[in-house]
């Protein structure tokens, strides 16, 4: 049994102060203070195309209702999600954006008795539930191909009570294979449940893993649709995972849904080409940017997603500081590569900016 104990009323009027739960700490990493006119923000792998024709026709129909709750919009957009999923609906659970179920994973199975292990560089955002659990953090890095060790993970704690895989991985954009998930779902300890962030699988060729959660492994699957769904700021997600493995996600908050940001996402999943399209035109993007630092050769990590890291052969906070100073916002840095920082790819105009202060930062 989890030794961490508390009780929803007590974590519903006290999360919002947490240091790691409210929504500016879930930000702040990517925060950069003011920002100069005309500047180039490609520090938050935000997507700059926005939602798509139709999610916006659907918020806008919606505001007019504002005043109403509208409950069940949660309730419908978990049955769309679960519909494209091919999975029963109870398997589905949707919440503002990805980063609340992710936090309220690691509160429900770690402890101190019970690890957190993770990928490293990897998101950050569950090792600091996981420390106000007093769980211990596992901090596994990467393989030499940028994937996640998994087999190096699933040793490091037999305890475990959350392994964290984000896949495309946030930061390096780099995937692990689906038979490295799949090894990892069927040796890791009995302790653990696997934890697999796939805010970013559709801006990859990846195969998704929602019908592992459908065989009844212990497994939760996170989306969001911040990313190649243009939603960031609109809070859209949903957790997908075993009636029960989700029902322990529940007492650890009751806060209402954003109704603007779940009509937008259902819209969003009836779009049939909305996916395709858009993770054809990022990859052009990012496969220019790629081809530019080849041919100046520069060091990257290639990705399959909407960020990569970047190796300025310097330490990479005094690079996100002279990018600031030509007006263009970078990410940031992993302790565990200092001198690599996390690019995201924006449009083409941001990009073709992002070039032409690359060079002159990278030759001063």
């Amino acid at each position: 049994m989890n030794g961490f104990r508390i009780s929803r009323r007590t974590f519903a009027a006290f999360a919002a102060s947490l240091p790691f739960y409210n929504e500016r700490a879930m930000a702040q990493l990517s925060m950069i203070g003011p920002v100069s006119p005309g500047g180039v923000m490609i520090n938050a792998n935000e997507n700059p195309l926005g939602p798509c024709p139709e999610a916006l026709e659907a918020m806008y129909a919606v505001l007019r209702q504002g005043g109403r709750y509208m409950f069940e919009k949660g309730g419908e957009l978990a049955q769309t999600l679960a519909s494209v999923e091919g999975i029963d609906a109870s398997y589905v659970r949707a919440f503002a954006g990805s980063s609340d179920p992710l936090h309220r994973t690691v509160l429900a199975y770690t402890s101190p008795a019970r690890g957190f292990v993770t990928g490293d560089p990897g998101y950050e955002a569950g090792q600091g539930a996981a420390q106000f659990t007093g769980a211990r953090v596992f901090r596994i890095p990467l393989t030499k191909d940028h994937a996640h060790d998994v087999r190096a993970m699933a040793k490091a704690d037999p305890n475990a009570g959350v392994i964290y895989v984000c896949n495309p991985n946030n930061p390096t954009g780099t995937l692990t294979s689906r038979a490295d998930i799949e090894w990892l779902v069927a040796n890791k300890p009995a302790s653990a449940v696997v934890l697999l962030d796939e805010a970013y699988i559709h801006l990859s060729n990846a195969t998704p893993c929602c019908d592992l959660v459908a065989a009844g492994k212990d497994l939760i699957v996170l989306r969001t649709f911040s990313k190649l769904y243009g939603m960031a700021g609109l809070r859209a997600g949903a957790a997908i995972g075993r009636p029960d493995l989700l029902a322990k996600l529940s007492g650890f908050g009751n806060g209402m849904l954003p109704v603007s940001g779940m009509v937008g996402a259902i819209a969003s999943l009836r779009v049939k080409n909305l996916v395709p399209e858009r993770r054809k035109l990022i990859a052009a993007v990012r496969n220019d940017v790629f081809e530019f630092l080849d041919k100046h050769e520069m060091s990257f990590v290639r990705s399959d997603s909407n960020c990569f890291m970047l190796d300025v052969k310097r330490p990479g906070h005094e690079f996100v500081r002279a990018m600031a100073a030509e007006n263009v916002y970078v990410g940031r840095v992993w302790p565990a590569w200092p001198n690599h920082v996390r690019i995201t790819v924006g449009t083409s105009d941001e990009m073709a900016k992002f070039k032409t202060a690359l060079r002159k930062v990278m030759s001063a």
